[in-house]
């Protein structure tokens, strides 16, 4: 498998020394539980200095899941791929996160952005660097019993199976998108060039998986209207240089056992004490997101002063929870994002907080216990992103509530394809719809709030990562390797 991040991080002591702890995002902690089941090799890039230092150290990069440099070839391991840092940064923050991010979740002020020129051609070119260092690491992976098989994730790596079928023919490989996937009109926006190589390169593989029905149709469709490839969208196949690419739909959920134990733990009860001891009586609308444009966290703020507004009689009965992590501010747009959500916290809770009642409670501190107790104790659980590739807080939040809490999600959510009945769908850019939305939440009696929030749960456990990934291999199996 290969990963951008992967299942160790490591940072470097006061006296000098490495130290290790469990990698960082949603990805990880949805494939960790995978790799420590799987004979797998975990290819991933070394995100810090840091990490490089760990990876030189390790014969070939090879590390235990555990982050000691013994990984072998009995069982899973990882291999941290020591990439120069300037070329990292290049393919990582300035091409990924600030091109192909931006483009499949629609984020340009395109009156201004974007500009493609010298300097995009440059970033790339290590882009490509990038890619071609996963598929040599994949393409040198053991195969002792015969049945290796490759599984690329996500937009960082969109070059790599083809060049990885190019360098090992024959070893079946797939791709998934982890984000949405832009329509074609939207796609364009890219280079031609570019364009075409980043279809062309996931068209390499054998299988493209992708969270929801519309991004899959939606990457069809840019294979169609800008490759010319030849398309068959009723069974969502796309053949192209004489090779037929099956595109599937693997939802991915919550291992809701493992979750409801991490959620009992004494970290966590400790945050539940001490937000009950916070909130009082009142009721508690919650959102956890990292501080990414995507997030759409300003407006879901702005539509809680709308409730306050329209609403009066929840001012002093009310409180949100707001945990917005931090996220990417190596990149200025991130920077001034985040500063915009603080400013907007604070106009909120100047406007409206009295003695003893802040309207809003914000925490830019990454703390994942917290995390699990807002969602324990939340009355009304707010998820409202411009667009989401699924976003697994809406599956975990029903999963852990001890208050049978409703759900306010985004229709342009991936999870909103099966949540959607049985939560409170807004358009997300309609902030009072939102407002409306959180009323109705707030309100909601107790049968139908537990009946919705029940149904949630069971839906945001029905895909375990592990049924997930199996899916994805059981379509890979069923279709011919890739040609070189």
């Amino acid at each position: 498998m290969a990963a951008n991040r992967g299942p160790v991080s490591f940072r470097r002591d006061d006296d000098g020394t490495l130290s290790v702890s469990r990698g960082g995002g949603g990805l990880v902690s949805g494939l960790f539980s995978v790799a420590s089941q799987q004979d797998l090799l975990w290819v991933c890039a070394a995100l810090s200095d840091a990490d490089r230092a760990a990876a030189r150290a390790a014969p070939g990069g090879m590390l235990s899941l555990d982050g000691s440099p013994d990984g072998g070839l009995g069982g899973s391991a990882v291999k941290m791929l020591d990439i120069p840092a300037a070329t990292f940064n290049r393919a990582y923050n300035t091409v990924a996160n600030s091109v192909l991010w931006f483009v499949h979740h629609m984020l340009y002020d395109t009156p201004n952005q974007p500009q493609f020129g010298m300097a995009f051609r440059r970033d790339w070119e290590a882009y490509r660097e990038y890619n071609m260092a996963f598929a040599q690491a994949l393409a040198s992976g053991p195969d002792t019993s015969g049945s290796a098989r490759a599984v690329v994730q996500d937009y960082h790596l969109a070059l790599a199976p083809r060049m990885l079928a190019e360098l090992r023919p024959g070893l079946p490989i797939a791709h998934f998108s982890h984000t949405p996937w832009a329509p074609v009109d939207y796609f364009r926006l890219l280079p031609d060039q570019v364009a075409a190589e980043v279809l062309d390169g996931i068209l390499g593989a054998d299988h493209a998986g992708f969270l929801s029905p519309r991004w899959a149709d939606a990457f069809v469709d840019c294979c169609e209207h800008v490759l010319g490839a030849e398309v068959d969208a009723g069974r969502r196949q796309v053949s192209y240089r004489g090779h037929v690419t099956s595109v599937g739909v693997h939802s991915l959920g919550v291992d809701a056992p493992e979750l409801v134990s991490r959620g009992a733990e004494d970290d966590v009860e400790t945050r539940v004490t001490a937000l009950r001891e916070l909130i009082g009586e009142r009721k508690l609308i919650v959102r956890v997101d990292r501080t990414e444009l995507s997030k759409n966290i300003v407006r879901g703020l702005a539509a809680y002063r709308e409730l306050l507004i329209a609403h009066p009689e929840w001012q002093g009965n009310v409180m949100m929870l707001a945990l917005a992590y931090p996220s990417r501010h190596d990149l200025v747009e991130y920077r001034e994002y985040a500063a915009s959500v603080q400013r907007l916290a604070s106009t909120i809770n100047d406007e409206f907080g009295r003695p003893g009642w802040d309207p809003i409670l914000l925490s830019d501190h990454d703390d994942y216990p917290r995390s699990l107790a807002g969602y324990r104790l939340a009355d009304v659980l707010l998820v409202n992103p411009i667009r989401d590739g699924m976003n697994l807080v809406a599956k975990e939040g029903p999963i852990l509530s001890d208050r049978s809490s409703a759900l306010v999600l985004s229709r342009e959510a991936g999870a909103a394809d099966e949540l959607g009945e049985d939560a409170l769908l807004v358009n997300p850019f309609d902030v009072s719809a939102t407002a409306a939305a959180l009323h109705h939440g707030l309100m909601m009696g107790d049968e139908e709030r537990i009946r919705r929030c029940r149904s949630l749960a069971a839906a945001g456990g029905a895909v375990p990562p592990a049924a997930w990934l199996a899916s994805q291999l059981a379509a890979l199996d069923g279709v011919a390797p890739a040609a070189a």
